[in-house]
């Protein structure tokens, strides 16, 4: 029989990971929250119009690997700040295409600024080549 403390938690890579990824986003949140009064979900969608442009509800929790239920609940609650509209998808009427407004581009430009300083802060103490190795391994197990 294995002696439980023979392999530690903090040895466990997803648990790490999970760590981690709680700790810088409860980090960015403050600002896209107090900011904007944005969750996490809405911050994803907004940024994934913005970066991919016009799509659907469904090519955002494909790419994002989000529930259509939470991207709903985004979707809505972003058109309900009008950062996002909604128009009738020309392949497909019962689809709906989403797009920021003016005012959405402008937020996804202030929080992209932010969250590229927020990136070079988070890693700033690596050097190039840890930096390099962190991503590279992080896009490899995310499956990029």
């Amino acid at each position: 029989m294995t002696n439980i403390s023979d392999y530690d938690l903090e040895d466990f890579t997803p648990y790490l990971l999970n760590l981690a990824s709680e700790t810088t986003s409860l980090a960015f949140q403050r600002h896209y929250r107090t900011t904007y009064g944005m969750l996490r979900t809405e911050w994803r969608v907004l940024f994934h119009l913005g970066q991919y442009g016009p799509q659907l509800a469904r090519d955002i929790c494909d790419r994002a690997r989000l529930h259509k239920t939470k991207v709903s609940r985004a979707v809505g609650a972003l058109e309900e700040k009008r950062y996002l509209r909604r128009s009738e998808d020309t392949k497909d009427r019962r689809q709906e295409l989403l797009e920021l407004t003016t005012m959405g581009r402008n937020v996804f430009a202030e929080l992209r600024q932010a969250a590229q300083k927020f990136d070079a802060d988070l890693v700033a103490e690596f050097t190039l080549e840890e930096r390099a190795i962190l991503k590279q391994c992080l896009a490899r197990i995310a499956g990029l």
